[in-house]
């Protein structure tokens, strides 16, 4: 397994203030808009996005940390190997990813996915 990206959420229910401030005052580019998630980054000239999340998608709870692998398999056979209970999960979302929710040792929630 090989990790592809690591995206950071910020749980917040004013999306607006993300436009904002990471658009309007940062510059950086809107790369994703569900509604309840806005993606903001950069694909031309870095890997780094910030997420602003009123939730976790789903009804689900906003991750702590979002973790994209290229074998998803993989990393859930990995986590359940070392002994860590699955908290949402695995599920085929209809935005496009497959995912499952893990707490890391330190108790914070982490969204293991891959794009399908």
């Amino acid at each position: 397994m090989k990790i592809l990206r690591i995206v950071t959420n910020i749980e917040s229910s004013e999306l607006q203030l993300a436009t904002a401030f990471y658009r309007d005052i940062l510059g950086l580019e809107l790369l994703m808009d569900h509604g309840w998630i806005q993606t903001y980054g950069s694909e031309a000239t870095m890997p780094l996005q910030i997420s602003i999340a009123s939730e976790g998608g789903s009804g689900t709870p906003v991750p702590d940390l979002s973790i994209e692998v290229d074998d998803l398999d993989a990393a859930l056979l990995a986590v359940e190997e070392a002994g860590h209970n699955i908290e949402y999960g695995p599920v085929n979302e209809p935005w496009g990813v497959n995912r499952f929710f893990v707490r890391d040792p330190f108790g914070k929630l982490l969204n293991i996915m891959q794009h399908c």
